[in-house]
Formats: structure tokens, C-alpha cells, sequence
């Protein structure tokens, strides 16, 4: 039984292809065999009749043992990899219109290899594996994963688009925003900004005019040089751009380049966003220059005026959420007018008050231990406790020597859970604003979480300053394709990715030759491309004689 096709001339000349299942039989009377249509599949030009043959073969194909099949056919599976993760960002990378940009920046260039390939691929990989630039050719690419366009690629030529892609950052930032924002119809009135520091794991700092340098670190390493990266987010957590200064540079004065360098970016308006531990009479003037506009948390301190004039004054909460409330605190008259908003979370007032009863019992039955065994309290057990940060700051220590609870301390814990205060220089903000701008501006932390964790912007293994800065534009490019993605699936880019990591590519040697096939997407890949909007990869990818 076999598949034959048939042809049958019309009247007018024209010749119509058929697609028949026939079966060779022998004709005892005629001694010979002839052949008998067991099925009519169609025209070979109507795609009814391919849909039907499909059906057919996947039902034949389900009853068949693939071992079997491949033994008689003499198919053998060469390899496979997973390819629905970098199949999907290469959608998205094409969609957003990433290859257009570069490519126009590349154009008239003969570098002699495609610089477009080959940032795509460093790109995939931050978001895929992230390691060196070393392993990603040697290998990532080599080994893991098939990248069309990728197969010829060298280490040097992945330095040379990384220098690319430094010395033409201010352009293609610049079309890669409009050609986004454009697409997806960012909401970009509001823009998000704030900054972290990158240390490195070296001794010494650079040179005058350096990118690496000692300063105040947001991440407790003051001990080794680093830089400090700002980032402009979208309220949807969308990276607009960013910018990269020495270590040394004080958060504030990075505001004044920001400004300037956002202008005629047709953004509506870039709010600096900031926590607590940078508020002060000097950095509040500075962000207020030249018509900057601040969210800022305060510090709330006992006896200082936030926690005496703003926490204390009475007023009815605003129900925003399930779990934020806020109330409008206005303190002062004329130039000396400040606008409060005092924020409360019960959902976070319950997890504070559960974790610091929790703390206390354990603290409480380290005093009675140490009470037991020790007489004068000056043992070392009761130093390392008086100078630890988790308990150090509930306890006192009383005229005898002994240390014991600061109830006093307690109580006012107690006064601000679930609850912080910010503040803004802007009058066209409403407290409601004000409150959900500050949370919104969670999106900025959630950022760096992701570039120095899941993207892999730590470590840093590169040193001269226009690699450094190029590794950070691809970890922002590789996050921007990660919140496109969490943006359309309401998910992370984690269990994304691993749903799609589910379809395969497989290259299979044949009798004729060489096929790569794509596996069919299972159920939770193709509900993936349904929401991302993405047509399922074609079945078969190549084949060579």
C-alpha cells in the first residue's frame, strides 16, 4: 500500500494533480497484480486535501513504535536541542524591530560577519544561560543551542559587535525606544528612574576619568571599586534607557544628565524615584533644579518632624487597594508647604507584627539561657547579641550590666508597621498618585533583581570601560525582551521560558540526506505562543542532500 499521485488532462488542456491511497493485489485469472484505490485524498493544489493527509499520518503515527519506524527507515537521531526559548526571543527580538535598528546602524560597515547575529545571540544567551562572553561562544552556542545566522560565529567577532554596539549606543537607544513604544503603545507620561551600584571583584581603582571606583555601594561592598548604573523604567516595567557613571558619582548629580539626555525623547514626564536613605535638605534642592520633579520616601525617626507632624496628625484613609490605604498630610504654609502621603498596608503591618513576635520569643529565650550561665552579663554570647543587627536594636542594657527587652523600642516598631510616608514636588501628582507611583516604582527594583540575578550582570568579566558598558547594554536589551514577554503571558520570564523550552529542535540523518525538525509544541508551550501572539515554528526547519 502506498501514496500515489495522478494525473488527469481536461478538456481545455489544463492538468489536474490527485493524491490516491492505492493497494497492489494479485488477479488470480490475469496471473498479474494491478492496483486497486483504497482512498481519494484530493487535488495535490487544495489545502483540505494536505489537512486530511496530515490527519492521516499523525493518526498512523501515533500506533507506530518511533524505534520501529526509524530501524525499517533507516533514520537515526543525530541530536537534539531545546529551541522554543530562543525561537520566542527571536520573535520578539524581530517583532520589536531590535534587527532593523542594528542593522541600519551597521549599514555601509564591512565587518565581515553579521554584527546583528551575532548581539542577538549574547542577548538570547543573558536571558537563557547567562556565563562570559567565553562560554556563550564556546559552549552555548556551540553546543546548547542552534541560533540561525549564529553557526559561523567567532569569539572575536563577539567582542567587535559588543564595541559596535558601545560606540553607537546613543543612536540605537534612541530608535529602539520610539520603535517600542510605538508598538506596543507604551504608557511612557510617567517615567521611573533610580540607580544601583555593580562592584567588581579587584583592588584597585581606575584611573583618572575611570569607570571603576570606590564609593557609596547599595550593596555592602564598599570594600572593592564598582560603578553605578541608572535605569528609566515605564510604569509596565519596561527599560527606556540607561546610563552608566564612575562609582564615586553621587546618586543626586546623576539627575541633571538624565534630563538632558531625555529631552525631545517625548516623554511626558521623568519623576525621580528615591528611598529613604537619600533625603536630605541639599539632595531635595538639587532634584528640584531646573524644574525636576521627586517621589521620595522619608525616613521615619522618633522625634523627628515626619514621624511628629506627618504619622501622628489625624485623618481618614483612602482605600486604594486591597492592601494599600492612604491619607493627605499637607505640613507648613507658603514656600515652606509640603505635601505628605501617608501610606498603610495591612497586609504588611500582619507580616511585621508575625515576624517580630517571632524575633522577640527567640530573643527572650536567648536572655534566659545567658541568665542561667552567666552572672555579671558580660559574656561573649551577650556582646555578639547587643551587636547583632537582628536583635541588637531591640535590646538595652540596664545600670547592673544585663541586657533586656527595650520595650520602649517595641512600641515604636509597633507605630510603623505596614506604613511609610513620601513626599513630591510635584502639585499635579495627587496623594493617590504620589502612593502608587512610589509602589510603582517597585518595577525599578524588580529590574535590577532581574539584571543581577536571573540576567547575570554580575560578575562583571570584562575590564576595559567600552566592554563594561556594552555587557550592561545587552543585560538591558535581554530585560527588555523578558518584560515583553512577562507583559503578554502575565507570568515570569522563568516559567516562560521553561514551558518553551518543552518544544525541540532534533537533526535526524536519513538514507537522503540530513533533516532539522521542530517537535510539536505540547499544551503549555503553544498556550505560551497564543499569548505572545506567535505562530508555532515550522516542522521542518532544513534539510541537505
Amino acid at each position: 500500500m502506498h501514496l500515489r499521485e495522478s494525473t488527469q488532462r481536461r478538456a481545455d488542456g489544463t492538468r489536474v494533480r490527485h493524491l490516491q491511497l492505492v493497494e497492489s493485489v494479485w488477479d488470480r485469472e490475469a496471473r498479474r497484480s494491478r492496483t486497486e484505490i483504497v482512498l481519494g485524498l484530493g487535488r495535490v493544489d487544495d489545502p483540505e486535501s494536505r489537512e486530511r493527509l496530515t490527519r492521516i499520518a499523525r493518526g498512523i503515527l501515533r500506533r507506530t513504535a518511533p524505534e520501529d519506524f526509524a530501524e525499517q527507515s533507516g533514520w537515526t537521531l543525530v541530536d537534539s536541542w531545546p529551541y522554543g526559548d530562543t525561537y520566542v526571543l527571536q520573535a520578539l527580538w524581530s517583532r520589536l524591530g531590535l534587527d532593523c535598528v542594528i542593522e541600519r546602524a551597521a549599514r555601509g560597515r564591512a565587518f565581515g560577519f553579521s554584527v546583528e547575529r551575532a548581539l542577538f545571540a549574547m542577548v538570547a544567551n543573558r536571558c537563557c544561560a547567562p556565563r562570559s562572553k567565553l562560554y556563550c561562544w564556546e559552549q552555548w552556542l556551540r553546543d546548547d543551542v542552534r541560533i540561525p545566522g549564529a553557526e559561523d560565529l567567532q569569539l572575536q567577532h563577539l567582542y567587535r559587535a559588543m564595541d559596535f554596539l558601545e560606540q553607537e549606543r546613543e543612536s540605537i537607544q534612541r530608535e529602539i525606544y520610539f520603535s517600542v513604544s510605538d508598538l506596543l503603545k507604551l504608557d511612557v507620561d510617567l517615567i521611573f528612574y533610580d540607580t544601583t551600584s555593580l562592584h567588581f571583584e579587584v583592588d584597585e581603582e581606575d584611573g583618572e576619568g575611570g569607570l571603576r571606583k570606590r564609593g557609596k555601594s547599595k550593596n555592602k561592598r564598599s570594600d572593592v571599586p564598582q560603578l553605578v548604573v541608572g535605569l528609566a523604567v515605564t510604569r509596565d516595567g519596561l527599560p527606556v534607557r540607561h546610563w552608566v557613571f564612575p562609582g564615586n558619582t553621587v546618586d543626586v548629580s546623576t539627575v541633571q544628565q538624565v534630563k538632558e539626555d531625555l529631552r525631545g525623547w517625548k516623554l511626558g514626564r521623568c519623576v525621580f524615584v528615591g528611598d529613604a536613605g537619600m533625603v536630605s535638605a541639599e539632595n531635595l534642592k538639587a532634584l528640584s533644579l531646573g524644574g525636576g520633579r521627586y517621589i521620595v520616601a522619608m525616613p521615619m525617626r522618633r522625634g523627628d518632624s515626619v514621624t511628629e507632624e506627618v504619622l501622628g496628625r489625624p485623618g481618614r484613609y483612602k482605600q486604594l487597594a486591597e492592601n494599600l490605604r492612604v491619607k493627605e498630610v499637607v505640613v507648613g504654609d507658603g514656600e515652606r508647604r509640603r505635601r505628605y502621603a501617608v501610606c498603610h498596608n495591612p497586609h504588611e503591618e500582619r507580616r511585621q507584627q508575625a515576624h517580630r513576635e517571632e524575633l522577640l520569643r527567640a530573643l527572650e529565650a536567648e536572655l534566659a539561657s545567658m541568665r542561667d550561665v552567666d552572672a555579671d552579663g558580660h559574656s561573649k554570647r551577650a556582646c555578639e547579641i547587643r551587636a547583632s543587627e537582628r536583635f541588637g536594636r531591640y535590646l538595652r542594657t540596664t545600670r547592673g550590666g544585663r541586657l533586656e527587652l527595650n520595650r520602649a523600642k517595641i512600641a515604636e516598631e509597633e507605630r510603623y508597621d505596614g506604613k511609610f510616608v513620601v513626599t513630591s514636588n510635584d502639585d499635579t501628582l495627587s496623594a493617590e498618585d504620589m502612593a502608587l507611583g512610589y509602589k510603582a516604582s517597585a518595577r525599578v527594583e524588580e529590574a535590577w533583581r532581574s539584571m543581577k540575578s536571573a540576567l547575570g550582570l554580575r560578575p562583571v568579566f570584562h575590564w576595559t570601560e567600552q566592554r563594561i558598558r556594552a555587557h550592561i547594554g545587552i543585560t538591558v536589551l535581554a530585560l527588555l525582551l523578558e518584560r515583553v514577554a512577562e507583559r503578554a503571558c502575565g507570568d515570569t520570564w522563568r516559567n516562560i521560558r521553561d514551558d518553551l523550552r518543552g518544544i525541540k529542535l532534533a537533526q535526524l540523518s536519513t538514507p537522503d540526506g540530513t533533516v532539522w525538525q521542530v517537535t510539536e509544541p505540547r499544551s503549555d508551550a503553544w498556550i505560551r505562543l497564543k499569548l505572545l501572539g506567535i505562530d508555532k515554528p515550522r516542522p521542518v526547519l532544513k534539510v541537505t542532500g
